[in-house]
């Protein structure tokens, strides 16, 4: 069952012309890495009611600003996805 507040997150981006299916690409010390915007909200919804909301707020104010800004948004939302993946493994 999908979450409302990454429903909401959802709506906003269709409501606005925005493709969840977006993708960011990410070279991470000479390896690509591909996210969606999809992947990425979906990934942040899985935190915390609170963190769920700062993102959802963070959103808005990127919508707020223009499209640039929403990619601007995901951009910064999939470095910090990649390094937490990366810290994780280094911590292995």
């Amino acid at each position: 069952m999908i979450d409302k507040i990454e429903q909401e997150c959802k709506e906003l981006l269709e409501k606005e012309g925005i493709n969840i299916s977006s993708e960011i690409d990410f070279d991470v010390n000479g390896e690509i890495h591909t996210l969606s915007y999809e992947y990425i909200t979906t990934t942040f919804m899985q935190a915390s009611e609170e963190s769920k909301l700062v993102f959802l707020r963070a959103l808005q104010k990127a919508l707020e600003a223009d499209k640039m800004g929403v990619e601007k948004f995901f951009e910064g939302m999939g470095q910090l996805l990649l390094m937490t993946h990366l810290s994780k493994k280094i911590e292995l």
